[in-house]
């Protein structure tokens, strides 16, 4: 058995490659041997994630806040807490707050040869606010 103190690993500011706006990182857990791990986010309001995809999918818990996620070719659909999100392996997406009110989740994924993400271009200003 193992006990994660909160506060017991640092927050990190989400890197401007990976993120638009201010974005928070908590790390909760990463499970060895096993290969799932998971963190709480906390986006700013107008802050969201590049578009990206991960090898073995990803859920999202909502924790607080409203946001939005989107699959490409696909809506844009609102998130509040309490919603799951899950998103197929492999599946391009991007999620964040919305452009005037802050969210927070829990994401959860597992690596694959050792790698949980694979970012890719950011989500352009001109989509984001069409929401």
């Amino acid at each position: 058995m193992k006990i994660t103190r909160a506060g017991a690993t640092p927050s990190n500011k989400g890197p401007a490659d990976w993120f638009t706006g201010a974005v928070r990182i908590d790390p909760l857990f990463q499970t060895e041997p096993g290969r799932t791990q998971g963190a709480s986010v906390t986006f700013e309001p107008g802050a969201r994630t590049a578009w990206h995809t991960h090898p073995l999918g990803q859920t999202l818990i909502v924790t607080a806040g409203a946001g939005w996620v989107q699959r490409e070719g696909g809506p844009v659909e609102d998130i509040t807490p309490g919603d799951v999100v899950w998103f197929e392996p492999g599946e391009k997406h991007w999620h964040g707050a919305r452009a005037t009110t802050g969210m927070s989740h829990i994401a959860i994924q597992e690596a694959l040869d050792g790698k949980v993400v694979e970012w890719l271009e950011q989500v352009a200003d001109e989509d984001y606010r069409g929401n």
